[in-house]
């Protein structure tokens, strides 16, 4: 699966998603640092990335829309940096991977993981 980290985390999650055996790029990396929401998501629709992120305009984004693409992956907790949540994250990612590469919003709190198929 391939991961696309939004600019609202850290770089520091490209190593922690890539040693779990994710392909990962970070958005500071690909496109231009202050790109609208809708122009990640068309990048990530036309490159095949699953994009993780802490911004819920995503999810907005893709009920408005209707389409079945990119899957998103909203972290939702006060601590986001790779070492306090990443161990969480990559089982969840690994639990809905199915679902994502089919089309899904999934939403990774300290509690549970919630995951929804697309379209919303």
């Amino acid at each position: 699966m391939n991961i696309l980290v939004d600019m609202n985390l850290s770089p520091r999650w490209l190593e922690t998603l890539r040693c779990a055996g994710f392909q990962a790029g970070h958005w500071a990396s690909i496109g231009q640092h202050q790109a609208p929401d809708i122009d990640i998501l068309a990048y990530a629709k036309l490159h095949d990335y699953v994009i993780l992120t802490q911004d819920l305009d995503f999810g907005d984004l893709l009920a408005v829309d209707r389409g079945t693409r990119p899957s998103v992956v909203i972290i939702r907790s006060i601590g986001l940096r790779p070492e306090t949540i990443g161990l969480q994250v990559v089982d969840a990612l690994r639990q809905a991977q199915a679902e994502l590469l089919n089309g899904a919003m999934a939403v990774i709190d300290p509690a549970r993981l919630r995951v929804r198929t697309l379209p919303l």
